[in-house]
């Protein structure tokens, strides 16, 4: 079976690198092609590298609390480009300020994500959810 390709990077001015290789070992680790932009990607740069290689989602990681302002429009923007069944995912320390993670999830979720992810969840879950959540849109088997 193909490998399915998945898009990974750290959005906006974050520069947070270790977290990013982590997940890059990690679903690489799990089958996934991951194209690994590294940190401080714009929206635009996430959506061209889908685009080039025909990945099936958008993994999004964010740690400095700022991705509340870097990611309102990114579903529209995949959906502009062309993307419409694109899957997102995103991850991390999402916002400034101590919240309960169901208010960050609910606000990420109506920016058009497709799952939330705390700072310190489960890889092992994320990638298992990724899985199905590719197989369900998508129709294939991932990874």
């Amino acid at each position: 079976m193909e490998q399915v390709s998945i898009v990974l990077g750290v959005i906006g001015s974050d520069c947070h690198a270790v977290g990013n290789k982590i997940l890059e070992k990690v679903f690489s680790d799990a089958g996934f092609k991951v194209v690994n932009l590294g940190v401080m990607v714009s929206q635009d740069e996430f959506i061209h590298a889908a685009i080039e290689t025909g990945a099936k989602a958008l993994v999004v990681s964010s740690l400095y609390g700022q991705a509340e302002l870097d990611c309102p429009g990114l579903r529209q923007r995949c959906q502009e480009r062309g993307l419409p069944d694109i899957i997102l995912y995103i991850g991390g320390r999402l916002v400034i300020g101590k919240h309960h993670f169901k208010e960050i999830e609910d606000k990420f979720l109506k920016m058009g994500f497709d799952r939330v992810f705390s700072p310190d969840c489960n890889l092992d879950e994320a990638i298992g959810l990724l899985k199905q959540d590719i197989t369900q849109r998508w129709g294939s088997a991932a990874g």
